[in-house]
């Protein structure tokens, strides 16, 4: 009896570890790491990367993996409103998943296409079995603060790239400050540090976020850049409260040189000879967009002489832009239409009297030319005094990061709705 008992017990022991041993097997089993790309468990698929070339279709990439016409047709369905088929870019990336056809063995089977939009941005296409389904979305996005500084030697831009900064922070800059810095009459030595959110995926970088605050030395100036939201918007604001807002934008374009500069005596290229010109010459790209420099209302739009295509707007206070030389107006400009400042109204072009490419932009008060580069500027409505503690609770966090090493705690990192701690 003993004997048998003692059998019993090895037998239940054994059955017992194999009992745990097949339980750890599927343990791990489970817990073993799938490899995801782009949202697809690619364990058992031959994992393909491509670049789309001259030439390249969607219809002859898909066909060349027996994709039906009718299911490509189907597809184009399926893409019109997030993804034209039409749309295929030269240089853009795209990824296939195959695997070997269960009936045709000598033949590789497609069951999902992935085409990058952007760095960030993708669609999958899918034919698994009978089914054509179409897939939009994205890489995850991670955000790491930064401070960068650096001294203008030529331009904001020459700078950005010559200190390997993300190239979109030049245009947020210029956009924070387009009001306040005449990026035309920047001088060497002028300086500038800013806090800004780079975005990365993995480690390639691929774009900014918010800009958390910026100080612009301009000619021996400080010009601060602090957010705040006011009625239901962040924008930036200067040091003692007044918004970097103002009536009138700098200038009418970016990423551009100013040619000629207002004067009652300039050399004229094309007449080759000496005559007033009340104007600021922007040389710049055809097709460059111009943009109005304030709210207002279109009172000319059409071929005008010497200054072939242009643009008339009134705004406040008097005051009338004029556009010349455009190649074309923009959408919907007429006259009678109401514009707001910074919306596109044309773009630049070579019409008229003129030697290449430019923007001639005029400003008149009470029917007078004034020189756009010497306009006095109103400011938007500073900060409330209802926000003024919130607004300077915020600022001497800005400033204590901007000048120096602040612990995390101190920095600003929700801005929409502020609370004082």
């Amino acid at each position: 009896m003993r004997q048998f008992v003692h059998l019993l017990a090895i037998a239940i022991t054994g059955i017992s570890l194999t009992a745990c041993s097949h339980n750890s097997e599927q343990i791990t089993e489970e817990e073993k790491p799938r490899n995801i790309i782009y949202g697809i468990d690619a364990d058992g698929y031959q994992v393909d990367n491509y670049e789309v070339v001259k030439g390249d279709t969607w219809g002859g990439i898909l066909d060349s993996y027996g994709i039906t016409t009718q299911k490509v047709n189907r597809l184009d369905a399926l893409t019109k409103e997030i993804c034209p088929l039409r749309t295929i870019r030269i240089g853009h990336k795209y990824t296939t998943f195959t695997k070997r056809d269960t009936v045709d063995t000598a033949r590789m089977k497609l069951d999902y296409l992935v085409y990058e939009q952007d760095v960030v941005n993708y669609v999958v296409f899918a034919f698994v079995g009978d089914t054509v389904a179409v897939r939009k979305d994205s890489k995850p996005v991670t955000l790491r603060r930064t401070k960068s500084s650096g001294v203008i030697e030529s331009s904001l831009w020459g700078t950005i790239m010559e200190e390997n900064m993300p190239y979109a922070l030049a245009a947020e800059m210029e956009d924070i400050y387009q009001w306040t810095v005449d990026f035309f009459g920047i001088q060497q030595g002028d300086s500038f540090t800013v806090i800004y959110d780079e975005k990365f995926v993995d480690t390639l970088s691929v774009g900014i976020g918010r800009v958390w605050g910026a100080k612009f030395n301009h000619l021996g100036k400080d010009i601060y850049a602090i957010p705040f939201p006011q009625d239901g918007k962040v924008q930036y604001w200067e040091a003692d409260g007044g918004s970097l807002r103002k009536q009138l934008l700098k200038a009418p374009l970016k990423f551009t040189r100013i040619s000629s500069k207002f004067s009652y005596s300039r050399y004229h290229p094309v007449l080759k000879k000496y005559r007033p010109h009340t104007g600021v010459d922007y040389a710049a790209p055809a097709g460059t967009p111009v943009r109005a420099v304030a709210d207002g209302v279109v009172t000319l739009k059409g071929y005008k002489g010497a200054g072939g295509h242009t643009v008339y707007i009134k705004h406040p206070g008097k005051l009338q832009s004029g556009y010349l030389h455009l190649r074309g107006y923009a959408k919907g400009i007429a006259v009678g239409k109401r514009v707001s400042q910074g919306q596109v109204i044309g773009y630049v072009g070579s019409t008229g009297r003129s030697t290449g490419p430019h923007l001639d932009f005029r400003l008149w008060k009470n029917g007078q030319p004034i020189n756009p580069l010497k306009v006095p500027q109103k400011p938007a409505e500073p900060i409330k005094e209802a926000n003024r503690e919130k607004f300077e609770w915020v600022k001497s966090r800005i400033i204590a990061e901007l000048e120096g090493e602040v612990p995390d705690s101190m920095k600003i990192t929700v801005i929409d709705s502020v609370v004082i701690k």
